[in-house]
């Protein structure tokens, strides 16, 4: 009697809590998902502040009690989004086609990310995105219309190109942060903002996975010096920024490695010091300035086939640097038969180059204006010549 008295008195005490509201259940510990906290953090705080500057660090803006539920790393990354997301834009590139019957139409041929440059409607993005296209929109998140933009230029070899908006929409141009890329680790934070498969603004996350990688561009040469990252890289991303965790452009997503076209955890960005030596050139003069010495030279498959390492000079032209400097060309007769190979490029400030893009590629580096010290070789006996590097005609 005593035990059923002690049941019907704890159901007793149930119903009552349960009627009055004051049965407290057990606190759930799982943390929410990643998912369901950004949401929550991005609805509800307020607009992020552009970052301080002088500190090199993003104004907390965002209410602590939205934030309380996050870790340190989500609360950086929310932050990092909203930021930079109104700097990224989708790009689509349009051209006119005929069908049958003659008909003249509009097809789509290219889509990607892009993002702003600068205050005066820059905007970067990937060379094959805009490729085949005559016409160019851009699109921004919160607008439903499309912008009209033009091509300013490109660099089909390092998969970049610059466009420029028709008429830019005032207070929507916020330009990207610049970093660096020459002091990136591996294991290094990074985030990707982009339009995968034309949806709107998507944000993954990742570490650096592997630097100085290599890349073919369409025009056949490498890509040097590639960012690789395991954050998802879908179709639509390229051309989009890939961030810091500080919120600052370190590449330009290009490219993914995927049998199935879709993210397998390696893509590849063109990094940020190749983006800030390139683009001012592209607005500036719509293609890319190459440094030379004034030759022409052998190619690599002919240099190759004869057994030789290092850049056979074909031919020097008159009055420019290698010419100044005494460098010769080859000796050809009427026949065809080489007579004197002349001089043969084996290394640029000491490095060692074997092809003709090893040697455009240290000259790159070198730059306009600057002075390179050639290792030349010439039957069989190597001499030092220093020589100024100077803009080739554009091809």
């Amino acid at each position: 009697m005593r035990k059923t008295a002690s049941l019907l008195t704890l159901f007793g005490v149930f119903l009552i809590g349960h009627a009055t509201g004051v049965l407290i259940a057990e606190p759930d510990d799982r943390p929410a998902s990643a998912a369901a906290t950004a949401e929550l953090a991005l609805r509800d705080a307020a607009p992020l502040d552009r970052a301080d500057s002088d500190a090199g660090r993003l104004v907390p803006t965002l209410d602590d009690a939205d934030l309380s539920a996050l870790t340190t790393s989500e609360t950086r990354d929310i932050r990092v989004f909203r930021q930079t997301a109104p700097s990224v834009v989708y790009v689509t590139s349009r051209a006119i086609a005929r069908d049958f019957s003659l008909n003249v139409f509009e097809i789509q041929r290219g889509t990607g990310s892009g993002f702003l440059w600068d205050e005066k409607g820059h905007v970067v993005t990937n060379y094959h995105v805009v490729a085949q296209g005559t016409r160019f929109t851009i699109a921004f998140a919160d607008r439903d219309e499309e912008v009209d933009a033009e091509l300013v230029g490109y660099a089909e070899d390092k998969d970049l190109a610059v466009l420029r908006l028709i008429d830019p929409p005032r207070g929507l141009l916020q330009p990207i942060r610049l970093g660096r890329s020459d002091a990136l680790q591996v294991g290094q934070r990074v985030l990707a903002i982009g339009n995968p498969f034309g949806l709107d603004h998507t944000l993954t996350t990742g570490v650096v996975s592997a630097l100085g990688r290599e890349l073919s561009a369409s025009s056949g040469r490498l890509i040097r010096d590639m960012v690789q990252t395991d954050a998802a890289i879908n179709p639509g991303n390229s051309g989009g920024p890939l961030l810091d965790s500080a919120g600052r452009l370190i590449g330009v997503n290009t490219a993914i490695f995927s049998p199935s076209g879709a993210s397998a955890g390696i893509g590849f960005a063109v990094p940020v010091d190749t983006v800030r030596r390139l683009v001012p050139q592209l607005i500036r003069s719509g293609r890319p300035i190459q440094p030379g010495i004034g030759i022409v030279p052998l190619s690599d498959r002919l240099t190759q086939r004869y057994g030789i390492e290092g850049i056979v000079i074909r031919q020097v032209r008159p009055d420019g640097p290698a010419d100044a400097v005494g460098l010769e060309g080859l000796r050809i007769t009427r026949r065809g038969r080489v007579t004197d190979w002349g001089d043969v490029i084996v290394a640029v400030n000491d490095e060692p180059v074997r092809t003709l893009d090893d040697l455009l590629y240290a000259f790159e580096q070198i730059g306009v204006g600057q002075r390179a010290e050639l290792t030349v070789e010439r039957d069989k006996r190597r001499r030092t010549v220093v020589v100024e590097l100077t803009a080739l005609a554009p091809r």
